[in-house]
């Protein structure tokens, strides 16, 4: 990295301390490794940072110091082995939200062509991320929101994933696939209302963020549109706010759920519920 560049790196990392940004120095590296069009890790081998660039380096830092999410400014979010991109009007996807990918490959392993669905999909991220390690995997994505379809349909161009606008909690939702789905995941809107959250989730859309008063308001009806979906034996997996995991393993146990357990992340923080469809025999 040419001294320049260490510097203005290095300045750029302090003013996002300053803000109370979490990743400083990360975020400092990856918004010049953005100006110079270079990946991080060949950041030190990059060009040095010319009076434009110096510029633009600059105005990225202010507004990520404004708490901007950085995925805004780097125009992506990553997830999994899949990059899609973000902006106003759609969620970011975090990188909790491996687990739920995790989960999911985890539910197709095993099953030739198995057939899988993605509710509140948002950028579509979750459901590209799972036909991209299972490309024989038949995988459908559902949102509701206009503006996060119109950048679910962005990112899903060109895949075989099928996109559908409508809403998770509707009985008829994707009514011709009942009972022949192999895995559902969902990372829905489970925050409870007037619960305090980060600048940066300010951001997102807050019908994508917030469930209700309880935060399980559209976590209940979901449920049900999960165990109507599923074949017997299909497995569901669920995001939620890690206070939240007694609720929804309630919640699910209710839908006609068997063998319903939580999957903790890797800071410990129960973040993910799953669970096994048991039809009546």
């Amino acid at each position: 990295m040419s001294t320049l560049t260490r510097t203005r790196v290095a300045d750029a990392a302090a003013r996002l301390a300053e803000a109370g940004v979490e990743s400083p120095r990360v975020d400092a590296e990856l918004l010049a490794a953005y100006v110079l069009g270079v990946p991080r890790t060949r950041l030190v081998l990059a060009p040095e940072l010319d009076d434009s660039d110096v510029e633009r380096l600059d105005a990225l830092v202010e507004r990520r110091a404004a708490r901007e999410p950085l995925q805004h400014l780097l125009t992506s979010a990553v997830l999994g082995p899949v990059s899609v991109a973000v902006g106003p009007g759609v969620f970011v996807p975090r990188p909790e939200t491996e687990l739920l990918l995790t989960e999911g490959v985890a539910a197709m392993r095993g099953i030739a062509e198995p057939r899988a669905v993605d509710l509140c999909t948002g950028s579509g991220a979750l459901a590209l991320a799972l036909a991209t390690a299972r490309p024989d995997a038949e995988v459908h994505a559902v949102e509701l929101d206009e503006g996060a379809l119109a950048w679910a349909r962005r990112n899903l161009a060109g895949s075989t994933v099928r996109l559908t606008g409508a809403d998770v909690t509707d009985g008829g939702t994707l009514a011709l696939l009942e009972g022949t789905v192999d895995v559902v995941v969902a990372n829905p809107p489970y925050v409870p209302e007037g619960t305090a959250v980060g600048p940066e989730v300010d951001h997102d859309p807050h019908e994508a963020v917030f469930g209700g008063p309880d935060g399980l308001a559209v976590i209940r009806p979901l449920a049900d549109t999960a165990a109507r979906l599923l074949r017997d034996g299909g497995r569901v997996a669920v995001e939620h706010d890690e206070s939240h995991a007694p609720a929804v393993l309630e919640v699910l146990a209710g839908a006609g759920f068997a063998d319903v357990r939580t999957r903790s992340d890797l800071a410990g923080r129960p973040r993910v519920a799953v669970g096994t469809r048991q039809r009546a025999a």
